[in-house]
Parts: structure tokens; C-alpha cells; sequence
């Protein structure tokens, strides 16, 4: 009863954005060339997410903030430093990527950490405060690895296309 209760109450967007991560991630797992706009959108929707849940000026305290900001900068040289591989076609412009599940994976994981916070401060608030600070952390950590990733995507394409 309490699943059915949580699933009922899900916006219906949420289910539409794991619908399109789970697709962009199957994609992800056969090669494919795309133009580079195409290559940003999870990373953008991501950084939007994560930076969504900031939520200045609707806490009691500056701890939610504080987390928000730590994960962020924890993990951007995260995403700095794993970039995933690609080449670039230089006549077209466009990116080469070759297939892996590690969109997938990486896709569902940050759903389910950012949907998990999401549902535990909508149910029980007793544990609200500690599941608002752990909840910026989380979406800041999102956004910190996702920028981090776009700027090695963007830092590698304009090197890629330079050689070429």
C-alpha cells in the first residue's frame, strides 16, 4: 500500500524524465555519432535538477545550502577528470561515441538518489531536516559532477576539432 501511495503521488514529469533517461541510456549503450547539442541535454537536465533543489530563501538554516555547495565542488573534478571517450567526425562536426552501459547506470543512479530524498521529506518529517540537508548535498553533488563532465566534453570537443 505505501509503494502504490508514493507512486500515485509522483508528479507525472518525473515519470516522463526516468522514462527519457532510461531511453537516452539504452542509446548510450550502442555507438553513435550525434551533434554536440545532442551530447549536452542529460547533462543539462541534471545541472537544472540539481540546481533546482537549492531552495534559497525556504530554509530555517544555511546547512542545506552548505551541502549543496560542498558535494557540488567536491564532485566537479570528478566529472572533470572522467570524461568518457569520443572522437570527433571533422567534416560534420559531430561526436562519435562508442557504446556503454555507463549512461545507463549513471542515469538511474542519480534518479533513484534524487527521487529517494525526494519521497523521504515528502513522508516523514521527523527525518525532514536531515532529508532536506542530505538532499542538497545530493542534488549538488548532481550538479557539480554534471558541470564538471560538460566542461571536459566542451575543453575535449574544441580540442578534438582543432587537430582536425
Amino acid at each position: 500500500m505505501f509503494a502504490y501511495q508514493v507512486l500515485i503521488h509522483t508528479p507525472v514529469w518525473v515519470w516522463a524524465l526516468l522514462a527519457y533517461l532510461v531511453w537516452q541510456g539504452i542509446k548510450a549503450m550502442q555507438p553513435r555519432t550525434i551533434p554536440i547539442w545532442r551530447a549536452l541535454i542529460v547533462p543539462v537536465v541534471f545541472i537544472v535538477w540539481g540546481m533546482s533543489r537549492i531552495g534559497f530563501g525556504h530554509q530555517d538554516s544555511a546547512w542545506p545550502l552548505v551541502a549543496w555547495a560542498a558535494a557540488a565542488l567536491v564532485l566537479l573534478p570528478l566529472g572533470v577528470l572522467t570524461p568518457r571517450s569520443f572522437e570527433v567526425d571533422h567534416t560534420t562536426g559531430q561526436i562519435i561515441r562508442p557504446g556503454s552501459p555507463f549512461g545507463l547506470i549513471r542515469n538511474l543512479i542519480v534518479f533513484a538518489s534524487q527521487y529517494a530524498v525526494g519521497v523521504i521529506s515528502a513522508i516523514d518529517a521527523g527525518d525532514r531536516a536531515l532529508a532536506i540537508i542530505v538532499g542538497r548535498a545530493i542534488s549538488g553533488a548532481t550538479a557539480g559532477y554534471f558541470i564538471g563532465s560538460t566542461i571536459a566534453l566542451l575543453v575535449a570537443y574544441r580540442r578534438k576539432r582543432a587537430e582536425g
